[in-house]
């Protein structure tokens, strides 16, 4: 008996599970004071945010790879590429945004200072 009624409960999961919609990940926007960067265009992909003060490594998703950027931050903060004898920054205003970053291909870093680098 309980045979028959497993294989019709199963079929109505499935058949539940179809019509479903799929489910989408909530766009990140910055929190009051922080920087966020993405992966894709037009802030679009997998994204990670910075809160200043200090200097933080960006993750390894990011490395190299930040295709957008959004700051609500209420000060300047600084785009970090360790090269191989020196470092470059990018200054990044404040309440700026870029929807197709190039310079995000150089990133290793965020900082709210130049951390001595050069302009890159």
């Amino acid at each position: 008996m309980f045979r028959r009624l497993a294989l019709p409960a199963a079929l109505l999961v499935a058949v539940a599970a179809l019509g479903a919609a799929p489910a989408t990940a909530a766009p990140t926007t910055p929190a009051a004071g922080s920087v966020c960067f993405w992966t894709g265009a037009g802030q679009h992909g997998t994204s990670w945010c910075y809160t200043p003060p200090g200097y933080t490594d960006v993750p390894e998703f990011l490395h190299d790879k930040a295709s957008s950027f959004r700051s609500d931050a209420d000060t300047a903060v600084y785009a970090i590429d360790w090269a191989r004898d020196t470092c470059y920054h990018r200054l990044i205003r404040a309440h700026d945004l870029a929807d197709n970053w190039a310079w995000g291909a150089r990133i290793d870093g965020v900082s709210d200072t130049t951390m001595g680098c050069e302009v890159g």
